[in-house]
């Protein structure tokens, strides 16, 4: 419960914080700022490198006008009509410039074969002399294999600069509109307008050609087939005249009224057998849901149109809803609910007869259908009795409709040939040209803001990657956060590196135990008197007596950790037994000059007595006890019944014994010391102990609930204040100190 409380009161500055807290964010810029700003300035470093390095280019556009046209050459049925462009057309026209065959003619046209920039192999000074010396007499050495080889290696030049234009040429459309940007790419801004205005004034041209050509070869084709067109009216209409003259037959434009009678009734005959079709098919399928014992009422077309059914079944179904109702509340004979099913039979008797009214009157409308047709036909058949046509008169016919199909189709043709030969003359512009390329004052590639932009987001976005990897790789304890979510124990107290400065006191350096006496109201004091009280609030209603101190490694300070707790408590007047447990390295032995003295080992083996072996120290105001004589099996003494009960013996004499051990990771001698002990306090140095160790050697210990909690050692204040506000126990004071304290 107290451990709880403790654990509270140290974690209670730190607040409820989120994982990705503004503040540890910020801290974190605050420590690595120097680390991620290296990063940063090598990226811009490297950039300019590359910016020096890199040849500038430079990037021209013209701007094209895609026109629709809205008027049609020649009239309205020519055969080359213009029509709005959709996006799948500007993209085909983009597709066009971007081409190889057409890309080909800017080449050939500014000859970019021979260009230094766009030419397959840039001409040198004089290569042209020697290439004309070495081409003459490879011709008149060997004059079969010379063209072959000359035609291949301008086929392989030329579509090495095309393709060269290719990746320098860019076509964009400008919005949703009909405008394109031709824009090429070169070294030279001059170039760079004068092929960028090539590009755009040969996709002019070639549209231009493409429109006189398609009209060129329609013209062509029409023409062709007017030939056979004229020749076949000419066969339809002679035939015609050959077949009257044999006949008899006169020439005549007017229609008889007997083939106007005729052809009327044919179409009312069409009719007629239309509706008939229809009608007949509602009879059998009324006839087919009737042989499966259905009715009228499963055509819904007719039920939904049909006289007084709709209003029928509105009535049967209120009438039913009223059965429900008066079922549930009447028996069934009571004589209201005998009624409303009298009254719902009258109303399905009704619906039975207009179903069978609907039925008939279908079946009805099909024999008068029927019976039209049969007249129809009837009257057709005296019509054509009485018209007098024979097989001459059909025949006759037969080849006048001939003669006026081809009439008519040679007609239109002659129309549309003499039209798209006129149109092979006009030239309405398709496109044009309504920006010029100037040469461009600034390269468009590298860009200098960019690519320092980009730079520097690279490398702080680097730079923060490798300081996030580095802070992940420090794995020992920093902040107090990490001690409660990992140990589940509370940090007791900071204490902070001192150097020679603070240690001096009237031109004499002390010793570190020595401070708290001293320098009484010193941060160090301070500190150890956090921790004193940090002991205390462990156990409050038993406050602990014997105390013992260890660390995971050796080299962490908790012998001079131990040492300064025992001044800083003998100063408040209590009597205090310092005891050097650690037999394999005394430490605290050598700095008290009692290394050769009697000590723990001569009292646990009966060698020596309490009272030879236990010291005064009059200027720490400590007792203490050394490690004494050495011993080859020191946690056989340290687990000893004697010690057990001389540890009751200095429980009755002291009023705090603190018993330094060795690190725990190392050897087994705490863990055989912690089961005669109060509590024992845990010391870490600062940001060096892996966090892992640690954790691992407060499992090993038996009696881990023992542990008062943690002291970081060594915290390096101007480090430790770049964790947050409250990233050790001093910092709050340290910034206040001034106001409080001196010295």
């Amino acid at each position: 419960m107290l451990q709880k409380l403790t654990t509270m009161r140290i974690s209670a500055p730190l607040g409820h914080e989120q994982p990705w807290d503004l503040r540890e964010i910020l801290n974190f810029l605050w420590r690595e700022w120097k680390f991620i700003g290296t990063f940063a300035a090598v990226a811009l470093v490297l950039a300019a490198i590359w910016l020096v390095k890199e040849t500038p280019r430079y990037t021209a556009i013209a701007q094209v006008l895609l026109e629709p046209q809205g008027e049609k050459a020649g009239g309205r049925d020519a055969i080359l009509t213009d029509q709005r462009l959709d996006t799948g057309e500007i993209e085909s026209q983009m597709a066009i410039i971007r081409s190889s065959v057409f890309l080909r003619r800017v080449v050939e046209r500014e000859h970019l074969i021979d260009d230094a920039e766009f030419g397959s192999s840039p001409p040198k000074p004089g290569s042209s002399s020697v290439g004309d010396l070495r081409a003459y007499i490879s011709s008149s050495g060997d004059k079969s294999g010379a063209q072959p080889a000359k035609s291949q290696s301008s086929s392989a030049e030329m579509a090495s600069s095309v393709e060269a234009l290719k990746n320098a040429l860019t076509v964009i459309r400008v919005g949703q509109g009909y405008i394109l940007n031709v824009s090429v790419t070169s070294v030279d801004p001059v170039r760079a307008a004068r092929l960028a205005n090539a590009t755009a004034d040969a996709y002019i041209v070639d549209k231009l050609d493409a429109r006189f050509e398609a009209a060129k070869r329609a013209s062509g084709w029409l023409s062709d087939r007017l030939v056979d067109l004229r020749k076949q009216l000419r066969q339809s209409e002679e035939a015609v005249a050959t077949f009257r003259a044999e006949h008899g037959i006169p020439v005549t434009t007017n229609i008889t009224l007997n083939q106007q009678q005729l052809s009327d009734l044919n179409a009312r005959l069409v009719a007629a057998k239309a509706e008939m079709a229809e009608k007949k098919a509602r009879v059998d399928i009324l006839e087919s849901i009737e042989a499966k014992g259905g009715s009228v009422l499963s055509l819904p077309d007719t039920v939904a149109n049909a006289g007084t059914l709709p209003s029928l079944q509105a009535q049967l179904a209120a009438i039913s809803q009223r059965e429900a109702e008066l079922s549930s509340r009447y028996s069934n004979n009571h004589p209201l609910l005998v009624n409303v099913r009298a009254e719902r039979r009258d109303v399905e008797r009704a619906i039975k007869s207009e179903a069978e009214r609907i039925a008939g009157s279908m079946r009805n409308e099909y024999v008068l259908a029927k019976a039209k047709v049969d007249a129809l036909e009837k009257s057709l058949q005296q019509v054509t009795g009485q018209s007098g046509d024979d097989e001459s008169a059909i025949k006759l016919r037969e080849l006048e409709r001939t003669a006026v199909v081809n009439k008519t189709l040679f007609e239109d043709f002659l129309q549309r040939a003499k039209i798209t030969e006129e149109q092979s003359t006009f030239e309405p512009r398709d496109a044009r040209v309504i920006s010029a390329a100037l040469p461009p004052g600034a390269p468009s590639y590298p860009l200098r803001g960019r690519t320092f932009l980009i730079a520097l987001f690279l490398g702080l976005l680097v730079g923060t990657g490798g300081a996030y990897a580095k802070e992940r790789l420090n794995s020992g304890f920093t902040t107090p956060r990490q001690v409660e979510e990992i140990l589940e124990l509370p940090l007791l107290a900071s204490v902070s590196q001192l150097n020679e400065r603070d240690l001096t006191v009237d031109g004499k350096v002390l010793s570190i135990p020595m401070h708290p006496i001293m320098r009484p109201l010193s941060r160090f004091s301070e500190s150890m008197r956090a921790l004193r009280n940090g002991i205390q609030m462990a156990d409050v209603d038993h406050p602990p007596k014997v105390l013992q101190l260890t660390s995971t490694v050796p080299s962490e300070g908790k012998t001079t950790i131990g040492m300064s707790l025992a001044s800083s408590v003998a100063t408040s007047g209590l009597k205090v037994l310092f005891i050097d447990a650690d037999l394999r390295h005394p430490s605290a032995s050598r700095i008290l000059g009692l290394y050769k003295e009697k000590g723990l080992v001569d009292l646990l083996l009966g060698q020596a007595n309490t009272q030879d072996v236990v010291r005064y120290q009059e200027s720490s105001k400590i007792w203490v006890l050394c490690a004494g004589s050495r011993t080859q099996n020191p946690a056989d003494l340290l687990g000893s019944e004697r010690l057990k009960t001389l540890m009751e013996n200095f429980r009755k004499d002291f009023d705090f014994v603190i018993l330094d051990t060795p690190p725990v990771g190392p050897v087994v001698d705490p863990v055989v010391v912690s089961n005669i002990v109060d509590k024992i306090l845990y010391v870490v140095k600062w940001g060096a102990t892996a966090r892992e160790m640690v954790q691992h050697a407060i499992e090993q210990l038996p009696h881990s609930k023992k542990v008062a909690g943690i002291v970081f050692n060594n915290v390096d204040e101007q480090l430790a204040k770049k964790y947050g506000k409250y990233a050790y126990a001093n910092y709050y004071g340290s910034r206040y100190y001034s106001k409080y304290y001196s010295g």
